[in-house]
């Protein structure tokens, strides 16, 4: 980033910084008031468009979780005490997760080391510590975080474990044996499917657009307001009340189909790679290309259809 825009998003954050820097705990982590600012004006860079207004600016700060954002930052730089309170507030929890992910003592203790190893930045290119706490940005809770990151390894490990190929196969008269495959995960039940389907189908045309955007596609957010002519962080609400909408909605769908709220609960811990649901195309507009309204202006955009594997 240029130091043009640089000096933008600090002036911008002039007059809540100090506050802030108070609010967060950072010196006790030394952590310098400068250098703080500086972690704020990156945030800012980040997830607002270089048009916000610096009153948009200074709003957006005022919602970010600035004492977690201070104790990550000081624990990717490797600072001791700020490790001391990381772990007294988070090692029992994320065990907790680890079992609710893995479902087995090791495996959860694995994964939650697993986790640790990138929470410190081991295994960086060319021994360079990178912790993998410097892309929390205190938009969400940072226990909600370290959920989210665990979640995503555990389903890296088992998609790696469906590519593994056996080192004990042997040849025999030149034929090779291939790798007994990995024990595949029971398939979705179809009232998730189904529950599912129904649940996209009731979409308007603009809110799958935002969805199939963001999940599908991978765009940013501010990517998606630019396109739609509003501001990020309406597009950042948007996907938060439709997530938080269709899960609601997929929940009543399982519960009439004659499933438990634990079942339900459990149901929607799934893959959605694994449903055979064809999300891509419920949450793609209609092939007409129909345009949607947004502020007395028309976008014609289209999601763009797939290229391979959609991005987790």
């Amino acid at each position: 980033m240029n130091e043009p825009v640089q000096s933008a998003a600090l002036v911008a954050i002039h007059g809540v910084s100090s506050d802030l820097y108070e609010k967060s705990g950072a010196a006790a982590f030394g952590i310098s008031e400068p250098d703080f600012a500086q972690m704020l004006a990156g945030i800012v860079r980040k997830h607002l468009p270089s048009q916000a207004s610096n009153a948009e600016t200074r709003a957006f700060c005022l919602t970010l979780r600035v004492e977690e954002i201070a104790l990550a930052r000081a624990c990717a730089a490797g600072n001791e005490k700020a490790w001391e309170v990381f772990l007294t507030r988070y090692r029992e929890k994320l065990y907790l997760t680890g079992m609710q992910i893995a479902r087995e003592d090791s495996a959860a203790r694995e994964l939650a080391d697993s986790l640790y190893a990138d929470l410190y930045g081991l295994g960086g290119k060319d021994g360079v510590r990178v912790s993998k706490l410097m892309s929390y940005t205190g938009r969400g809770s940072l226990e909600g975080w370290l959920r989210t990151v665990m979640a995503q390894e555990h389903v890296n490990r088992y998609r790696r474990t469906k590519r593994l190929v056996s080192l004990d196969e042997e040849s025999e008269e030149g034929v090779q044996f291939a790798a007994l495959a990995a024990d595949p995960m029971p398939p979705s039940d179809q009232r998730l499917e189904d529950a599912t389907d129904e649940a996209l189908a009731e979409l308007s045309t603009e809110d799958r657009f935002v969805l199939a955007s963001y999940y599908l596609d991978g765009r940013t957010l501010a990517d998606i307001a630019r396109t739609l002519r509003v501001h990020e962080s309406t597009i950042s609400r948007k996907v938060d009340k439709l997530t938080k909408s269709l899960r609601k909605q997929i929940l009543a769908g399982l519960a009439r189909r004659g499933m438990s709220r634990r079942q339900a609960v459990e149901a929607l811990e799934v893959d959605v790679r694994d449903l055979q649901v064809n999300i891509r195309a419920r949450l793609a507009q209609e092939s007409d290309g129909k345009a949607f309204s947004d502020q007395g202006g028309l976008v014609d955009k289209k999601v763009r259809a797939p290229a391979g594997e959609p991005p987790g």
